[in-house]
């Protein structure tokens, strides 16, 4: 990425994030619910969160009481996160520039990967900031939910990976299904050692915030786990066991 190519992300990043909802009402309950997910997988030692935005991921990582780095490319998020998080170490950088002084047993990419231009590429630089043992564990929204499959049968979408507005809003660059979830992470040089889903979305955000009410919307995050196909958002735990390095 040449300079002109890095000025235009930050951009486009510094948009996004003047009039980001990302973190807000449905969204938000299903971040805050990936931190569940992960956290079963999170071992002790330092983490690197990719990409925090409004920080409600963070929220969850700063209470393991372990050393918090965030590498955020968005400044006004950066500035709210200093003030927030002031035990973690926030950098403002894009991915491409970061370069981390160590290493990091966890690195959580939370709706990270949609965002980016090469995803593969963000992934191999990511391995390489692993400690030994170390997973990366991300999550994306999945193209194969029911909700945007019932959203081509009524004509809403034109296919199930199609950008919508929200997509657009959010700056989001593609949709994931499973299959090419799965794929860039091999193509990376990752191991996967968890595939999974959650959040079973059968509505829009607007419809579920409209009639839902908090305990609908915790059950159908937890159904959504057993049916990670056809969940709203998927996500996957990577290793490097079996991908050049042992554990």
């Amino acid at each position: 990425m040449n300079d002109e190519a890095r000025g235009t992300e930050r951009s486009r990043l510094h948009a996004i994030a003047a009039d980001s909802t990302y973190g807000a009402g449905a969204n938000g309950a299903s971040i805050a619910h990936s931190f569940e997910v992960f956290s079963r997988h999170i071992r002790p030692g330092p983490i690197l969160e990719m990409g925090p935005a409004e920080g409600i991921m963070t929220g969850g990582l700063a209470t393991l009481g372990e050393p918090l780095t965030l590498v955020e490319g968005a400044a006004p998020f950066c500035e709210s996160l200093k003030a927030r998080f002031p035990q973690a170490d926030v950098v403002n950088a894009l991915f491409e520039e970061f370069q981390p002084g160590t290493q990091f047993q966890t690195i959580i990419l939370g709706h990270v990967l949609e965002h980016v231009e090469d995803p593969v590429d963000i992934l191999t630089r990511a391995k390489a900031w692993l400690a030994p043992g170390g997973r990366i564990m991300a999550a994306v929204p999945n193209a194969r939910s029911v909700h945007r499959q019932a959203a081509v049968l009524m004509g809403l979408l034109p296919f199930e990976e199609a950008l919508n507005d929200a997509d657009r809003k959010h700056g989001h660059r593609r949709v994931y299904n499973p299959e090419t979830f799965r794929r860039d992470f091999l193509e990376a040089g990752l191991s996967i050692e968890v595939f999974g889903g959650y959040w079973l979305k059968p509505l829009s955000n607007g419809q579920i915030e409209r009639d839902w009410d908090d305990r609908m919307l915790t059950a159908f995050m937890a159904l959504g786990e057993r049916y990670p196909d056809i969940a709203g958002e998927i996500y996957v735990v990577a290793n490097l066991d079996r991908a050049g390095r042992s554990s």
